[in-house]
This record gives C-alpha cells, structure tokens and sequence, in this order.
C-alpha cells in the first residue's frame, strides 16, 4: 500500500474531501497530500471532451512534476467531475466548473436557478457524475467511477459543500449543502469513486 498519495489538485475543497473519504473508507494510513504540500506548481490546460479524458491530463500532468522533483514513487489521484442537467441536454458536463466561475458574479447556482426557472419539476433530473484516475508509481492507471442521481431545486438551500450543492436535491428532500460532510460522502460521485479507489489501494498491503 502506498504511504504518500498526491491529489492532482489546487482545488482544496476537493483536497479535504478525498481526504475524509480516504479516512472513513479505512485509508487512514496514507498520506493524503496537495501537490502545494510537496513544492509543485502545475495547472495543465484541461483539453478533454470527457471526465475521464480530463482526469488522465491532470494524474499524468502532476506525476510529471512530481517525477523532475525525484519523486517518481508517488502515487498520484486525479478527479473531474461534472453536473449533468437532463433539462439541458446534459449541460454543464465537463464545462461544469467554466459554467459556475464564469456566471455573473461568479455565481453558478444563481445562473443555473435562472437557466432553469421555467422547468416543471418532473422534467428536472440531474446527476452528479465523477472520474477518478490513480496512477501508480510505474505509471499504470487505474479507473473509478461513481454517480450520484438528484433533482435541480428551485433554490438554494444549505450552507455545506461547495459548487452546485445549494442547488442540487437528492431523495431524502435535501440538497447536497445539507448534509453532513459524513452524510455527503456516503452518497456523493466523489464518494462512491473515492470508497472505490481507498478500496484498491487497501488491497495493495496485501501484495
């Protein structure tokens, strides 16, 4: 098993979550680090038509870095991930984090409420989707996946989470902002894939 594994990623809510979702799947033994933590700089340009495709720019991207440093034994984690309105033909996908910074006001829950406000309440379906890709120190990739079903509300409610969690009711009537960062986890896109990953590199003690 690992004892160091790097998020490809400057983003530090998605640092503490994988983090917490490492530690409440049993991970509690590796070393969840940011690439900052290490000394590394890098923003690669995410180019990918698909979670997936961007998730393996970034992993390959940071292990770049890493490897110039001497620190070609790292195991490196990247994730995208996307809101998927069906409303919206599948929008904002993989645009999803261009859709919420570049809103009026940055505000992407505020826009998506006003794309959606004549949308009856049957018709608004949406998923959560995530890809995670771990790279291992010899350079193989391994894939995870998970997706988390909901509805868009008709507003904001919560003061958790970040993103378009005020906005996003899943079936308990809630909104992912009000859950529990425990509860979040648990259901979550970026729980399920994360419960997965913890998953294989627990198996990794073994061998």
């Amino acid at each position: 098993m690992p004892k160091t594994v790097m998020v490809a990623s400057n983003n530090a809510h998605k640092l503490q979550e994988l983090r917490e979702i490492f530690a409440m799947a049993g991970l509690t033994d590796v070393d969840v680090v940011c690439p900052g933590d290490l000394g590394l700089a890098c923003a690669p340009d995410e180019t990918g038509t698909t979670y997936l495709e961007n998730a393996l720019i970034k992993a390959r991207a940071f292990r770049e870095a890493a490897a110039r440093r001497g620190l070609s034994e790292l195991w490196v984690l990247a994730d995208d991930s996307g809101l998927e309105v069906d409303a919206l033909g599948g929008r904002p996908g993989v645009q999803s984090s261009c859709y919420y910074r570049d809103a009026p006001g940055g505000d992407g829950c505020a826009a998506l409420l006003r794309e959606m406000a004549d949308v009856p309440d049957v018709q608004r379906t949406a998923r959560f989707r995530c890809a995670l890709v771990l790279i291992g120190p010899q350079g193989q990739a391994h894939i995870f996946e998970g997706i988390c079903e909901g509805r868009i509300a008709r507003e904001r409610r919560g003061a958790h989470g970040f993103g378009f969690d005020p906005v996003f009711l899943l079936d308990d009537g809630r909104t992912m902002a009000q859950l529990s960062a425990a509860e979040k986890h648990r259901v979550s896109h970026r729980g399920i894939a994360g419960r997965r990953a913890a998953a294989f590199l627990l198996h990794q003690e073994g061998r």
